[in-house]
Formats: structure tokens, C-alpha cells, sequence
């Protein structure tokens, strides 16, 4: 059954997995896969303005507007002869959620993401101008992808300081595969109080073996392959699709991932949200994460493995507990 998640630190509730739509090209099968997620008890929506023609389709599937927590992203370009129709500035953000509203149908959007950052344009710059569009009532919150950890921490510490909007969640790859956000991205996430709204948790399909149909095996590199093997393995012993150990592998991690589920038939999105209820047991993380090895690096690392407490911080250290860890775990960062 269907649990929900408040959006980071909003109050707004949305469902413990995100549909994605980028996948979804005709109407028809668009309507089916809103259903399907909707009667699962899904409401929340991932789309973009460079997602083709989603957000039209969306707009014309969309009944009870109000049940719904849309997401589009802007900066990505708009027109590729014009230069100020790309990027993180007012010009395209305003221009971009205009032709969002207008192709969703709707008069506010719930999460305007931006895509990608963008380092020509001032984070504070960018910062100024959403909060403007929250004031207007066209956007209710905000939120940002794939931007390195210090641009974020940045935004949303200027935003606190002026009294402004600040990003209330993080949308970042993470998969078995690609564990880099658990270095510096997911930690600030979880200080911040934010959401992480996951993109390709099933390594693009590698990890459950269909990525086979649209690429050769032979060109997967000895780690990927050696995960595909992991997952399948954990599969057949659990007796669940591989696609239901790749979910539950991002979500065991920390409450604040929301994996984003993209689909392109309404059948394939009943199959993996089947994937709900399955908690994978301590052995079966071990055979992943042993099959994909991954380091934090430094300074993580460095500081987890320090193995003198008390010659860093004083003879009594190794006694100081800290909420929120486990005992004696105050002063390392592994997980």
C-alpha cells in the first residue's frame, strides 16, 4: 500500500515514489498510467519542458488538478539559435513556466525544478526570480537537479539570510550503481531537512537486465555486469522481479529518496510498484553493495577511518554519544 512522504521541510504530502513521464509519447497509454498510479495512491508527477511533448499530454490526461503535486524543470533550451532561451536566468525562467502553465493546463505548478545548473547565471540571481514566481502564486515551492552539493547549500543558506523561497528538494541519478550523491549531495540533503527525488534507480535498466534490449551485455563493464548478477541473484532468492531489489536498494537507504519510476506502459508501472512493500534483508544489502564496491573518498572516508578519537579530541571522546547515531558512532561518517 501506498505510504507518503512530506516534501522536505513544506508540510506537502506526496507519494513514497514519483512517476515519471518522460518515457510516455501517446495519450492513450498516458491516461492508463495516470490511472494506474492514482488508484495505487500516487500523486506525485515528474515532467519537464524538455521532456518532448509530456507536459501537453499531461495537461490533456490531467483530471482533479487539485489531487495531483506536479513537477516540471526549466533551463534546458527552449531554442537552440537563441541563447537567452537556455539557463537559469529571469528572461528563460519566466518564459519557461509561462509555456509550462500553458501546456499543463493548470495555473500553478506545485514543484518547479531547475534542471541543471547553470554557472553562468548567479545562483542568487536565480534564487530572486523563483521566489517571485512563489509570490505570484504560479509556483508553490521550488526545488533543483543535478547541481553540485555547495551550489545548493549556498542557494538555500542565501535564501534563509534574505527571507526568501529556498529549494526544498534535490533531484540527483542514484542507483546500486551510481552511489556518488551519499558523498556530499545526500548528507547536505538530510541536514537541509530536503527531499531527494531519485532519477534512473534502475541504472537505466542495466540492473534488471533490460537495458540488454536496447544494448549489447557484451559492452556493460565488469562492475555493471557484476551488479546486473547481484540483483538477479537477490531476486530469485527473494522471489521478485529484478526491478523490485534495484527500488528497494534506493529506498533502505534514507527516508529522504523518493525514487522516480519511469514507465512506458500502465503494466510495467503495476510491476514496479509492486516493489512497495519489499524490504530487503541485511544479507541481501551486502550482496549488492559488495557486487558494486564504492568509496565515499575523501574527506568521508578519511574521517570515518580515523581510528584515534581520543588522541584527536580527548581521552573521554570514545564515550560521547551523539542523537541520532548509534552508540559510539559519533565519530565516523560511514554508514
Amino acid at each position: 500500500m501506498m505510504r507518503y512522504r512530506l516534501f522536505g521541510q513544506t508540510g506537502l504530502r506526496v507519494s513514497e515514489v514519483v512517476l515519471g513521464t518522460m518515457a510516455l509519447r501517446e495519450v492513450d497509454e498516458y491516461r492508463r498510467v495516470l490511472g494506474v498510479f492514482a488508484e495505487a495512491g500516487g500523486n506525485f508527477v515528474d515532467t519537464a519542458t524538455a521532456y518532448g511533448n509530456s507536459e501537453e499530454l499531461l495537461g490533456e490526461v490531467l483530471t482533479r488538478r487539485d489531487r495531483f503535486v506536479i513537477g516540471t524543470k526549466y533551463t534546458l533550451s527552449r531554442d537552440p539559435s537563441d541563447l537567452n532561451a537556455a539557463g537559469n536566468h529571469r528572461k528563460n525562467l519566466v518564459l519557461s513556466l509561462e509555456n509550462s502553465l500553458r501546456r499543463l493546463r493548470t495555473d500553478y505548478i506545485d514543484v518547479y525544478w531547475v534542471h541543471i545548473w547553470d554557472r553562468l547565471t548567479p545562483i542568487e540571481e536565480t534564487m530572486r526570480a523563483l521566489d517571485d514566481v512563489v509570490r505570484s502564486g504560479k509556483v508553490l515551492h521550488i526545488g533543483i537537479s543535478d547541481a553540485p552539493a555547495w551550489v545548493v547549500a549556498r542557494a538555500n543558506t542565501f535564501a534563509q539570510l534574505r527571507d526568501r523561497t529556498p529549494f526544498a528538494a534535490v533531484q540527483v541519478p542514484y542507483n546500486l550503481l551510481w552511489r556518488d550523491i551519499e558523498r556530499e549531495l545526500l548528507p547536505m540533503a538530510e541536514a537541509f531537512g530536503m527531499s531527494v527525488t531519485a532519477w534512473a534507480p534502475l541504472g537505466q535498466g542495466v540492473l534488471t537486465g533490460a537495458a540488454g534490449q536496447r544494448t549489447d551485455p557484451a559492452q556493460f563493464s565488469a562492475r555493471q555486469r557484476a551488479a546486473a548478477t547481484a540483483v538477479a541473484k537477490v531476486a530469485d532468492e527473494l522471489g521478485v522481479p529484478a526491478a523490485h531489489v534495484a527500488l528497494a536498494w534506493t529506498r533502505h537507504r534514507s527516508a529522504a529518496v523518493l525514487p522516480i519510476v519511469g514507465v512506458s506502459s500502465a503494466e510495467q508501472l503495476r510491476v514496479n510498484l509492486d516493489a512497495l512493500d519489499l524490504v530487503l534483508p541485511t544479507e541481501a544489502v551486502r550482496t549488492l553493495e559488495e557486487s558494486a564496491p564504492f568509496e565515499l573518498g575523501f574527506p568521508s572516508d578519511f574521517i570515518a577511518n580515523y581510528d584515534d578519537a581520543a588522541r584527536a579530541y580527548g581521552d573521554a571522546a570514545p564515550r560521547v554519544d551523539a542523537p541520532g547515531l548509534p552508540r559510539g558512532a559519533a565519530w565516523g561518517l560511514q554508514r
